[in-house]
């Protein structure tokens, strides 16, 4: 086991694999480029496998506290008049394996305090220039000063700056797809569920977070003209109302009431080949960029920062981390762009088959619909090491 570490990232990944490393005794300093330890973030859903690996940091009552929202069920709609296609009850889950939505803020906030209490050294402001692997590796910042230890995870999401030192030029290539991201005062009385609204070439995935006080609104449109990545770029709600012109029902009423919104250019990049070397390590989107289909982008990060720590805590090396870990992260992904071609088809014998598809497994075999997740939800990186 090392005895100290960089991680540079403040997000949840960062945070998370902190907290995990100074828990077990490694003095750990966190290099966050922005002035303070903050997400302006919206939402996001936390499944039952990133779930485990926050129990086990301690930190779920903390979340719930903060008004986390345990989720019912996950239903696909009819993007043009909202009519149901079908339900995932996530009531059917195990009553150990809760569902939940909340404010990214929250969490970042509640592992940020987890990390505290481990002994991790915060540095806000800290911008790295360049990082170089070796016996003892090297974080060179922008201001010229040089930081050292043992290990340094990388946890600095799309643009990472150890991911090309260890990998070359990434070669992301647009999606196609363009999302918009916002936050609206729950005035429709958005049940505990995450709605997915398919429409021709869009959807819309709304979920309620904060005790239920506002709801989270991620919608999706194709598009040919690039648009640039990260999610933080400003947007016109008119522009994404024009957009989302097509959608009915409860969309269009969270649509309407839309006042500012941020928008990203989705991009498809392959998951890093090399994740470590001489002491350094990716994690998170910094290994393996997600799209925000299947909902996993924050619970891979989880369960990565979980199984670095654990890794070398049993006196197992990085290659070990990199080889527990990428097999699952691919299949993730993969998932993930296939559920962006179900949720967009257009009017057609296609679109119709695969709603009544949806439509009849959902009545007659609902316990097969949730048990097609088992081999993501099921999966607990923390083996009995949870804890409230």
């Amino acid at each position: 086991m090392v005895s100290n570490a960089i991680v540079i990232g403040g997000g949840i990944g960062g945070l998370a694999v902190a907290a995990a490393l100074g828990q077990r005794g490694v003095a750990v300093t966190l290099l966050e480029q922005a002035p303070a330890i903050a997400e302006v973030g919206a939402g996001l859903q936390v499944s039952p496998n990133g779930l485990a690996v926050l129990r086990a940091l301690g930190v779920e009552s903390a979340l719930v506290s903060r008004g986390a929202v345990r989720g019912q069920a996950v239903v696909l709609r009819n993007g043009g008049d909202g009519a149901q296609v079908a339900r995932l009850d996530l009531a059917r889950l195990r009553k150990d394996q809760p569902y939940y939505f909340m404010h990214r803020a929250d969490l970042v906030d509640v592992l940020a305090g987890a990390a505290k209490r481990a002994n991790v050294s915060f540095e806000t402001s800290a911008q790295v220039a360049s990082i170089r692997p070796g016996p003892l590796p090297q974080v060179q910042m922008s201001d010229g000063g040089t930081r050292r230890a043992e290990l340094v995870v990388a946890a600095d999401g799309i643009h990472s700056v150890a991911r090309p030192v260890l990998n070359g030029a990434d070669k992301a290539v647009f999606s196609g797809q363009v999302a918009w991201r916002a936050v609206v005062p729950n005035s429709f009385g958005h049940p505990d569920e995450a709605h997915v609204h398919m429409g021709p070439g869009c959807h819309l995935v709304s979920y309620p977070m904060r005790a239920g006080r506002v709801v989270n609104v991620v919608a999706v449109e194709e598009r040919e003209d690039w648009a640039a990545e990260g999610w933080n770029h400003p947007g016109d709600p008119l522009e994404m109302k024009r957009a989302f012109a097509c959608l009915g029902g409860m969309a269009a009423e969270m649509v309407s009431a839309v006042a500012d919104v941020t928008v990203w250019g989705l991009h498809l990049h392959p998951v890093a080949e090399v994740w470590e070397r001489e002491g350094v390590a990716l994690l998170g989107d910094a290994a393996h960029p997600t799209l925000p289909f299947l909902a996993q982008g924050a619970n891979m990060a989880l369960e990565d920062a979980w199984v670095l720590a654990k890794t070398l805590a049993g006196g197992g090396d990085l290659a070990a981390y990199q080889q527990a870990r990428r097999k699952r992260v691919v299949r993730v992904i993969k998932a993930a762009e296939k559920n962006a071609w179900r949720y967009h088809l257009r009017p057609g014998v296609m679109r119709s088959v695969s709603h009544l598809g949806l439509k009849v497994m959902s009545r007659v075999a609902p316990g097969r619909m949730i048990g097609a997740f088992d081999w993501l939800y099921g999966v607990d990186v923390t083996k009995g090491a949870h804890r409230r």
